[in-house]
């Protein structure tokens, strides 16, 4: 990793970690506010998958802090315990935007699908990115092809994180479109589970401008290399 890099990457970890503890702050700030309706999140879950006329998807409680995700695979809807039994905006927020995925998926919408396609080639560029950067930036002078395969691989991931970004923030429109129809939350409650959401929509953000800096810095560093050579 060259230096360049390494002060891009750093700075970006610094913004994630503070986005992260921001998102953290506001989801146990809104945790103490209680929702109107008294659902918990299971219950809210529930609710929007059967309004939306999915009746495949389970709705479970896994372990973890903020560990909530859609597994497409199969069709479960996965709570941390804090959000599963909680009744308050954040749980009821955050179980809504999850079952926003499993909405896209009923719905086959497009990004979702196209993320859900690249799946395997991204599981594949992880495990090897890295190590064939590392060899590309060391052999740069005598090897630069290896950087090239390295940024292929980079890019990967790389268009793995921008297709997320419209796949989160739909996931959060259905959602908080949702709790408006279904009163299910006054306007104030509404307003701090949209910004709730908006927080956890940035994380995805931080990490999708990293990814996308850091690989312009290393096609940056190819392209030198290879103007040198020629």
């Amino acid at each position: 990793m060259t230096p360049g890099i390494m002060i891009v990457s750093l700075i970006f970890i610094g913004i994630s970690m503070l986005v992260s503890l921001r998102l953290k702050g506001k989801f146990r700030e809104y945790s103490l506010v209680p929702t109107s309706s008294g659902l918990i999140g299971k219950q809210v879950a529930e609710k929007m998958l059967k309004e939306n006329g999915i009746y495949d998807v389970q709705v479970v409680s896994v372990d973890g802090f903020l560990s909530d995700h859609y597994d497409p695979a199969n069709k479960t809807v996965n709570l941390s315990p804090d959000v599963y039994s909680g009744a308050n905006v954040a749980a009821a927020a955050i179980a809504a935007h999850e079952c926003g995925h499993a909405v896209q998926h009923d719905r086959a919408y497009p990004w979702l699908s196209m993320r859900s396609k690249l799946v395997p080639a991204v599981q594949f560029s992880s495990n090897l990115v890295q190590w064939v950067l590392l060899g590309g930036i060391l052999l740069i002078n005598v090897f630069p092809t290896l950087l090239l395969g390295g940024i292929i691989l980079f890019a990967v991931t790389t268009l793995f994180s921008l297709i997320t970004l419209p796949v989160e923030f739909d996931a959060s429109r259905r959602a908080l479109a949702w709790l408006d129809n279904t009163n299910l939350m006054r306007r104030e409650e509404h307003d701090k589970a949209k910004d709730a959401l908006w927080w956890a929509a940035m994380t995805y953000v931080v990490a999708a401008l990293a990814s996308v800096v850091t690989l312009f810095q290393y096609i940056l560093i190819y392209m030198g290399v290879s103007r040198n050579r020629n």
